[in-house]
């Protein structure tokens, strides 16, 4: 059994749901994924995978 799994979708899944359960922090929220989704597309970690 092969398991694929990257950064980005599950960046994304854990943002999308902390925003649907405290909207106050939306900012916060979306400062925090643009950083981590930079650092990940300049050091090349999208590729990453977790097995």
């Amino acid at each position: 059994m092969n398991l694929h799994l990257s950064l980005t979708p599950l960046i994304s899944l854990l943002a999308g749901i902390l925003i649907l359960v405290m909207p106050k922090l939306l900012n916060f929220i979306v400062a925090v994924y643009l950083i981590v989704i930079g650092l990940i597309g300049v050091f090349g970690l999208g590729t990453a995978r977790f097995i």
